[in-house]
């Protein structure tokens, strides 16, 4: 499996271990080549596991998180909505309320395996 380049986050520890993060990144990646194929399948795990729409709060406003897209650039983004208005936010960044969706644990792998474990 090719290298990932560590990226920081300011996300919160996962509730999660280290091993079962693993077990996730390892699951999502096992037929891929390279990092665009590792965070496709990533993406790919998101998309299947994690229960949308959610809200979080941003600066201090709460916002619903409606989707996620892959970006050109091999970023997964939150769409996020408030009041018609729509921005996307690396999920890297995205902070996430206590009481955490459904498949949220997925966000913490693609944090993990961003970070390069």
């Amino acid at each position: 499996m090719p290298a990932r380049k560590p990226r920081s986050s300011s996300a919160p520890p996962s509730k999660f271990s280290s091993a079962r993060l693993d077990e996730m990144i390892d699951e999502a990646t096992v037929d891929c080549y390279n990092e665009s194929e590792q965070i496709t399948g990533i993406f790919t795990m998101l998309e299947e596991n994690l229960a949308l729409p959610f809200t979080t709060t941003i600066l201090g406003m709460e916002v619903a998180v409606d989707r996620i897209e892959l970006t050109a650039s091999d970023e997964v983004v939150a769409v996020c909505r408030r009041q018609g208005q729509h921005q996307r936010v690396p999920l890297l960044d995205l902070p996430l309320q206590t009481l955490k969706p459904a498949g949220a644990e997925w966000i913490d792998a693609y944090r993990r395996w961003a970070r390069g474990k």
